[in-house]
């Protein structure tokens, strides 16, 4: 089969930091389906990955999570899908990935595609989709519905991919004030379109900002970038006993800080539950589901910046080399 890979971790502009290369076709086994990949996309991960994860001596790495297909094959174990199924998913970082014509995913973490989205508008949605659902549901906890009627979420850096889908997941499933950062006028424009109640600029003063709005101290902090830049702000700006979670890899930050205010800190890695096939993996699925569900409904706009052309290694290259702007881009097969 057709692939893109590397054996040696080269900066993007390397001749062979990736390449066109032949591989094997694998085989499903197990709660396995193989995979008729028709379009991926490139986040951030794609690109961090490229410069940690160096192959054995005479391997290739395949890159690439975020895809959408059509199960071509199923292991003797599976009972969610059949061959002929349009699926999605984001794949595990213990795995070879999307950047492939088959791919083997576990059932588990594979949802229904949308029915109103192509191939390439759903590939940009997986990824930043389950890390913004576990982020506001599994590690901060906030209610659906109007169980969380007068609290207030703070996304810094939420006009991202991960953001934009975090705003409209927050919007239209719980009743929390949604208050984004951004920097650039169209950026602010964005997240309001999106549903944000409220945008201020996290180049000022959080806490002032906040107060500026009408805010002030508030209980749920999401920082998505740069945290090391904002932690202080953001000790400022959080209520006692708040929440604060994030995504990133920051700089050392001193999390003594939150200590006087009793704070919780929650990291989020959507890659947790493939990685150690947790007894929750399948929750993944369900998440796919259900933003499907809401997709299809009108509910939650894809967040695709670019479409980069066919899936080769010369169009992956310049996704990987324009990843830092964290907006996701999307590839077709053919």
């Amino acid at each position: 089969m057709k692939a893109v890979a590397y054996q040696h971790s080269y900066p993007i502009e390397h001749s062979e930091s990736l390449l066109d290369v032949e591989l094997p076709e694998p085989t499903a086994a197990g709660r396995d389906l193989l995979v008729e990949v028709r379009a991926v996309s490139v986040n951030p991960v794609d690109a961090k990955m490229r410069m940690r994860a160096q192959p054995a001596a005479g391997e290739w790495q395949v890159l690439g999570w975020d895809a959408t297909g059509v199960v071509r094959e199923v292991g003797p174990k599976v009972t969610r899908f059949r061959p002929g199924d349009r699926v999605w998913y984001a794949g595990s970082i213990a795995r070879a990935g999307s950047n492939a014509e088959l791919q083997l995913v576990d059932e588990r973490i594979v949802g229904k595609m949308p029915e109103s989205l192509d191939f390439a508008a759903a590939a940009a949605l997986p990824l930043t989709s389950i890390t913004a659902w576990e982020m506001l549901f599994d590690r901060l906890r906030l209610g659906r519905g109007d169980t969380a009627g007068g609290q207030i979420l703070l996304i810094i850096g939420a006009g991202g991919g991960v953001g934009s889908i975090m705003t409209q997941l927050a919007r239209q499933l719980t009743a929390v004030t949604v208050v984004g950062t951004a920097s650039r006028p169209e950026t602010q424009d964005w997240l309001t379109e999106l549903g944000s109640h409220l945008v201020i600029d996290h180049r000022k003063v959080l806490l002032e900002e906040l107060t500026r709005v009408g805010v002030g101290e508030v209980g749920y902090v999401v920082s998505l970038t740069h945290t090391d830049q904002h932690f202080p702000a953001i000790v400022d700006a959080i209520a006692p006993q708040g929440k604060f979670g994030l995504i990133d890899d920051p700089e050392p930050i001193d999390v003594r800080l939150l200590k006087r205010k009793s704070v919780s800190l929650h990291w989020e890695l959507m890659f947790t539950r493939s990685m150690f096939e947790t007894e929750d993996m399948e929750q993944q699925g369900y998440i796919l589901n259900e933003v499907a569900a809401m997709v299809d409904k009108g509910l939650l706009r894809s967040t695709l910046g670019e479409h980069y052309g066919v899936i080769n290694a010369a169009n992956l290259k310049r996704a990987h080399a324009a990843h830092s702007d964290d907006r996701d881009r999307s590839f077709r097969r053919t």
